[in-house]
């Protein structure tokens, strides 16, 4: 008996390295292998760290944003559900690993039993009483064909996907904080711009409105600068509402309220970020946790299709104890008392109507969908790095024509406040149309809009004007200049 129980275990040993699970090979990166370059993107150039190894701490340069992205590490749901679903993995991976080893459990009972004369053989009532106390296995499958191992490989690499999904969550957080904060920040320079804006308009309308009681300013002018101080008015609400929803935004990321004691702000001029280079190889995006995340997924779908093929193979179980048996509790113990039980049980399946069958092309199937779901994820990262890698070089750009526009605009006023201030009858508002605006050319008909305005008589719509003046040059043989041809330039009619 114990030749055959050593043979059996002899067996089940040589069989429990075989394994139906596919032989993994990663997918080709369906992406060019290289970042694309060209003049939206920045000359290629080799960096001092890989990005890939850059930190936060290191990437993003504001005291401020680095302590608003260690209160969200320390605070947000979303990362902390994430880090509850690694242990969650964790424990089914556990638990599946355990079915590859046998399950030792130690059982005693007990039992009395009164039997009635009617029912008992010998025709007299009688009380059996029987005690055991055994130690052993109970349907320990013998993993002969990688089945259970099959499984266990499955949730390991689901407790790995976990962990990755894990980092991706973390990231995602750190951008999601650094974009709010950027947009909070801009916001209320927007909103203090906007303030600055309205007292100015505020300022001109109070000068316009002098203007207009003297006879120097029309009442158009006067309109035209209470119509500006409405605007700057609906743009301050506007900025005013946007930076509290920013400010609300960026509680819900945090977890808690904005610190109290955050560092002050650098200006967004200042260097906030470190430089990324372009034209790297596209291979680092290996490195990212999302596209780790699916190819871990997608190593326990070809984990499960070798479960789904050991399936089709006979199974073993065994069941085994030893102990003692006695119809006394006192003599449980004693000589004589011992017992065993081997019980092995094995499982053929024969007809189905299909359901294995069935279950393996679902794997399959399975498996493609994630070879899918990878190769996408890798088109997505790939597409996010080039648009960011597009985007920092351009916004430099922007910001570049940006600060020189600013300068001119500034100059311009600067000229036009200059020139209001010695009593310049030209208004800034008014470049697009000097020849009309500043005076009236020799020859301009009595009847155009400018001279009407200036006696104060009803002014007629441009282009009843120039049609009226349209026929008296021809019917003079186009000898009068008229205005007609200036404000045909100026506008457009």
């Amino acid at each position: 008996m114990s030749k055959s129980l050593l043979s059996l275990a002899i067996t089940a040993i040589a069989l429990s390295g075989c394994s139906l699970i596919p032989d993994y090979q990663r997918p080709e990166a369906p992406v060019a292998a290289q970042f694309p370059q060209g003049p939206a993107y920045s000359p290629k150039e080799a960096a001092n760290v890989a990005a890939a190894e850059q930190g936060w701490r290191q990437f993003f340069h504001d005291p401020a944003l680095q302590q608003l992205i260690q209160t969200s590490l320390e605070n947000n749901r979303d990362l902390k559900v994430a880090a509850l679903n690694i242990d969650a993995y964790a424990a089914q991976y556990q638990i599946q690993r355990a079915d590859l080893f046998p399950a030792v459990s130690a059982n005693a009972s007990g039992s009395r039993q009164r039997t009635p004369a009617r029912m008992s053989q010998t025709g007299e009532a009688g009380i059996t009483s029987q005690y055991s106390a055994t130690v052993g296995v109970s349907a320990y499958e013998l993993d002969l064909f990688g089945r259970v191992r099959s499984l266990s490989e499955q949730a390991l690499q689901t407790y790995f996907s976990s962990e990755e999904a894990r980092r991706s969550t973390q990231i995602s957080l750190v951008a999601s904080v650094a974009n709010a904060y950027m947009t909070w920040q801009a916001d209320k320079e927007l909103l203090k711009l906007t303030q600055d804006t309205l007292a100015a308009y505020e300022e001109s309308y109070r000068l316009t409105s002098r203007s207009n009681e003297v006879g120097v300013a029309s009442a158009l002018d006067l309109s035209q600068s209470r119509t500006s101080v409405e605007n700057a008015r609906v743009q301050l609400a506007r900025y005013t509402r946007q930076v509290a929803q920013d400010e609300n935004s960026l509680t819900l990321l945090l977890g808690t309220a904005i610190p109290a004691n955050l560092p002050k702000a650098q200006p967004l001029s200042a260097d906030l970020l470190s430089d990324l280079p372009a034209g790297l190889p596209s291979e680092l995006l290996q490195r990212r946790p999302d596209i780790l995340e699916a190819e871990y997924k997608l190593k326990a779908a070809n984990a499960n299709i070798g479960a789904a093929r050991a399936a089709f193979f006979p199974s073993i179980s065994l069941t085994a104890n030893a102990g003692t048996l006695s119809p006394d509790l006192s003599g449980l113990f004693k000589g004589g008392s011992g017992t065993w039980l081997f019980q092995p049980q094995i499982n053929l399946p024969i007809f189905n109507a299909g359901s294995l069958r069935a279950s393996l092309d679902y794997s399959k199937i399975q498996k493609d969908i994630t070879v899918a779901q990878y190769e996408k994820s890798i088109q997505t990262a790939f597409q996010e790095v080039s648009d960011g890698l597009a985007a920092r070089q351009t916004y430099n750009q922007q910001l570049q024509a940006q600060r020189d526009f600013v300068n001119a605009n500034q100059d311009y006023y600067r000229l036009a406040e200059r020139r209001y201030r010695i009593g310049g009858r030209q208004q800034p508002d008014l470049p697009r149309c000097p020849a009309v605006a500043v005076q009236r050319p020799a020859g301009t008909d009595h009847r155009s809009p400018v001279a009407a305005h200036q006696r104060g008589q009803p002014v007629q719509g441009p282009r009843r004007w120039l049609e009226r003046t349209d026929s008296e040059e021809r019917a003079t043989g186009g000898k009068s200049p008229g205005a007609a041809p200036v404000l045909k330039r100026h506008l457009a009619i």
